[in-house]
């Protein structure tokens, strides 16, 4: 029963989707892609990682940060040996966020993880290291 009117032929399909209302129709629901890094962070996960970046400053110029220590080390005793065996200089920053931070001038990154791994202080599974 087709006629001039382009509102019957519309019609004729919202009348079989009426029939579905006897189908289990399962409606999604919301999906969060941050779940399991909110999860991670509730203490799920048990890996505590060290972490070892750069920051440039100005020209040539290079800071390198190292954060995630263990408490119980003394950061300072740490800080000492850095700077005696990459002959540089550096400090020891408490950050609200981060807390306490080693600081050392230029890119030593490199050099800092293989002496943590070496002291025993860190294994290297644990030392991630950022920049560049």
């Amino acid at each position: 029963m087709v006629t001039g009117f382009p509102c019957v032929e519309l019609v004729r399909p919202f009348r079989q989707l009426s029939f579905m209302s006897d189908l289990d129709i399962q409606i999604p629901t919301a999906f969060d892609p941050f779940a399991d890094a909110n999860a991670e962070d509730s203490g799920g996960g048990t890996k505590e990682y060290m972490h070892i970046r750069i920051q440039q400053r100005n020209g040539r110029k290079s800071l390198t940060t190292v954060q995630g220590l263990k408490k119980e080390f003394s950061y300072n005793k740490i800080l000492k040996d850095l700077k005696k065996e990459f002959c540089c200089n550096g400090t020891v920053v408490q950050d609200p966020e981060l807390g306490q931070v080693i600081q050392l001038q230029g890119d030593q990154r490199k050099n800092v993880s293989t002496f943590l791994v070496q002291a025993g202080i860190v294994k290297n599974d644990n030392i991630k290291i950022h920049g560049f």
